[in-house]
């Protein structure tokens, strides 16, 4: 699943799930993290699609964008709450908008960021599900 992470490749083998509706954006994110040492399993356009791929259990981590056209990612979220798998809501809203409001206890990165600071929110996901995993009460940000 996770293999080493270093300053070249902080993601190295880390399989990422990708939900992100703007193509353009879709594509940018997807090079970002196979720069820094990730595998994209799969980059899903809709709600429906990253439900439908929300079911594999390929992926360590995934990125959601909040906003999927008239539909938001929280019942995908939502899903991977009750599976354990961690997730970042990648999202143009500020952090302090009410329909971010179930997700505080989770990474939000606001549109746009510095590929650092995505980089850095999904190792600290992965980071808090292996405290998680080990029983460990990880503080959540």
């Amino acid at each position: 699943m996770v293999q080493s992470m270093n300053d070249n490749n902080p993601l190295s083998g880390v399989r990422v799930l990708v939900v992100e509706d703007d193509t353009l954006l879709a594509m940018d994110l997807k090079e970002t993290l196979v720069d820094a040492g990730a595998i994209v399993v799969d980059v899903c356009l809709t709600l429906d699609e990253g439900m439908a791929r929300a079911n594999h259990d390929d992926f360590a981590v995934a990125v959601l964008d909040f906003s999927l056209g008239p539909d938001t990612a929280s019942p995908l979220a939502r899903r991977f709450v009750r599976r354990g798998l961690p997730f970042i809501l990648y999202t143009g809203k500020s952090r302090g908008e009410p329909s971010l409001a179930e997700w505080s206890d989770r990474p939000i990165v606001e549109k746009p960021a510095p590929s650092r600071v995505l980089v850095s929110a999904l190792r600290d996901a992965l980071s808090r599900r292996s405290g998680e995993t080990r029983g460990s009460a990880s503080p959540r940000a």
